[in-house]
């Protein structure tokens, strides 16, 4: 029995933390609905856990306004009857907890899935794991955490410390929800499958890489937590440099969990300590008028910057990230900027490098998309060149309704016990200890227009270079 069919049949419950909260409504309840329809987990058990003693009839009420609020026409609905009495409520505490896991797990017998997920703050979580423990529930059970995981090296350590007195690594999984979106495995297949790309995949075929992430929200009700927290912290440890790590590793001698964990761990160890002069933070005009923003805060919603894996496939070879709140688009790409041949044997005026290199494209949002652009010749006489582009969307194939949400494929990674897409406590430490000089000295803070794309200096961080964002073409619908 293949590990997939073993999770659709095997008893499965997932104790959710944080239940009544905005994560569990918009992602994790209709999530595990979709996955219940589906059949990829048939024998589930929900248990939602709050602050406050939660019933079931509240958590049922709860889940059902999630669910059609959140879940759309895509036919998981007609699921919810029989998905409604496998939701069970919780009263606060360790022996409530107990209480309710004894009875729904009572004909299970030693076969069953348990998965904890921690769907609440950071500062709630090691009370989470306490209750945890105190219930009992430790011994063969897992545990889904949400970023970030600390906000520096010795954080990092301390948390990852307490967190192995009393689950093993093993047990751990650090949800980063990039990672659980289709086209960002993608990457694995179109680089190890490809006898087009596997051989051009490294220094001296590749001129520079981008990972961009612009979101057009701003912090919102956020506040508290970005005050103390800023671009970096939030979105660069965490998403861009799982982005980084599935770009730039070696081959894994499988496609295992293990195999794959340990090339990650090889690119993070080859990374350059961050400088801050490679590092352009911004702030976006009007962010100190939210309530809760110290008047003169230097908190950075937006960040840009440069650094190198220093091993023999990417040595000299740029990578830059950028990410930030209020900017013109809200989109997640990767781009693939490929080295210039010759132009000697065209003529000057042929248009021959005008718009810039070749690209490889992976457009990380939902809509899963990829381009290649390349040089060609325009129709008529004489040698005039154009940039065009080969495209692909996974919405032009038989195959877009078997996609996972991003949250939906990692809770299932998670039950089938997979950490292939997770995070592992050696990654993020020393993903915190390459970004020690940054944190000891920042850069100044910029301030950008709402709207834009950032400080103008992003422009002098990239030169000779320019940002692929905004695109002078459009994906083709």
């Amino acid at each position: 029995m293949d590990n997939a069919t073993e999770a659709s049949v095997r008893p499965t419950t997932v104790v959710l933390f944080g239940a009544t909260g905005d994560l569990a409504r918009r992602k994790l309840l209709p999530g595990l609905l979709h996955l219940f329809q589906s059949g990829l987990v048939q024998r589930l058990q929900v248990i939602g856990v709050a602050s406050h003693d939660l019933g079931d009839e509240e958590f049922v009420k709860l889940a059902h306004e999630a669910v059609h609020e959140f879940t759309g026409d895509d036919g998981d609905t007609e699921a919810w009857p029989e998905f409604a009495r496998r939701l069970h409520g919780s009263r606060a505490g360790a022996e409530g907890l107990r209480e309710v896991v004894d009875r729904v797990e009572a004909d299970c017998g030693d076969d069953v899935v348990r998965l904890h997920y921690l769907s609440v703050p950071p500062r709630a979580a090691m009370a989470v794991v306490s209750t945890i423990e105190e219930a009992g529930l430790v011994p063969g059970s897992r545990i889904v955490m949400e970023k970030p995981f600390g906000v520096d090296v010795s954080s990092a350590r301390e948390l990852n410390r307490e967190l192995h007195q009393t689950f093993d690594e093993t047990q751990i999984f650090r949800i980063d929800h990039f990672l659980g979106k289709e086209a960002a495995q993608n990457i694995l297949a179109f680089r190890f499958a490809n006898g087009l790309f596997e051989p051009i995949w490294h220094r001296n075929h590749i001129d520079h890489i981008q990972i961009d992430v612009p979101e057009t929200l701003g912090v919102e009700d956020r506040v508290g937590f970005y005050e103390h927290t800023g671009a970096y912290k939030d979105m660069v440890v965490t998403h861009l440099a799982q982005v980084l790590a599935f770009t730039a590793m070696e081959p894994p001698t499988s496609l295992t969990p293990r195999a794959i964990q340990t090339e990650k761990a090889k690119v993070f160890h080859s990374m350059q300590p961050v400088d801050p002069g490679d590092v352009v933070r911004g702030q976006y005009v009007g962010y100190r008028d939210h309530e809760g923003v110290e008047a003169g805060s230097d908190t950075e919603t937006f960040i840009a910057m440069k650094c190198f894996i220093d091993n023999w496939r990417w040595a000299g070879v740029p990578f830059y990230l950028r990410t930030g709140k209020r900017l013109a688009e809200g989109t997640r790409i990767i781009s693939i900027a490929f080295k210039e041949p010759p132009k000697s044997m065209f003529p000057a005026d042929s248009g021959l490098g005008e718009k810039g290199p070749d690209h490889l494209t992976f457009d990380l949002a939902d809509s899963s998309k990829m381009s290649l652009s390349f040089y060609g010749k325009r129709p008529g006489p004489g040698m005039v060149l154009d940039k065009l582009s080969m495209q692909f969307a996974m919405a032009e194939t038989g195959w877009a309704g078997s996609v996972l949400e991003a949250y939906e494929r990692l809770i299932y990674d998670a039950i089938r016990g997979d950490q292939t897409l997770f995070t592992s406590a050696e990654g993020i430490e020393r993903l915190w200890e390459v970004s020690t000089p940054l944190l000891e000295d920042p850069t100044p803070v910029l301030p950008y227009e709402r709207g834009s794309w950032g400080p103008d200096a992003i422009h002098d961080l990239i030169a000779p270079h320019t940002w692929r964002l905004p695109f002078e073409r459009t994906w083709r619908e």
